[in-house]
């Protein structure tokens, strides 16, 4: 079944792009309040990142994610061709490694904080776990660290070694 929005000419029957713009043009738009707890404030994607600075807002970083899973011994052919699959859909995949009851899971992710990134890490397994045919094992481990602490480990020596080269790979 195909969805198109209430209104809308679906694609390929014939109806001229003149058409469909005067189509649109007829719908009336409807808003809704804003909630009690809207801060009109809130909206950054329209602020630079140079003016949210200034106005002393949070703006989006880059944060180092290590994910930890492990559980029930899994074919390893199982587990590469999964996390494969979840590098394909999740484009920011750096590099995992894997063995037949464990992986790990690194890749950068933009947000606000480091709540943010914790979050979005922490629903990454159980989201592309269908999708992806990813084993059903559990987070074991996350390790969060924004961009500057991640180069300085690595400039010390320590820390997670340089995620290259990029891909799957078993323990």
């Amino acid at each position: 079944m195909r969805r198109a929005r209430p209104g809308a000419v679906p694609r390929g029957t014939g109806g001229s792009a003149h058409a469909r713009r005067a189509k649109a043009e007829e719908r009336a738009l409807t808003s809704v309040e804003a909630g009690e707890d809207f801060d009109e404030e809130r909206p950054r994607e329209a602020v630079s990142r140079t003016d949210a600075r200034r106005e002393g807002r949070a703006v989006s970083k880059l944060w180092h994610i290590t994910l930890s899973v492990s559980g029930a011994e899994t074919p390893l052919t199982e587990v590469r061709r999964g996390l494969e699959q979840l590098a394909h859909d999740h484009p920011f995949l750096l590099t995992s490694r894997y063995a037949n009851d464990h992986a790990e899971i690194r890749y950068w992710e933009e947000a606000r904080d480091l709540h943010d990134a914790a979050a979005v890490a922490l629903r990454l397994w159980g989201e592309h776990r269908s999708s992806a045919k990813l084993p059903p094992w559990e987070i074991v481990g996350l390790e969060v660290i924004d961009r500057e602490t991640y180069h300085q480990r690595i400039a010390e020596g320590y820390g997670p070694p340089p995620a290259a080269p990029v891909g799957v790979h078993p323990f």
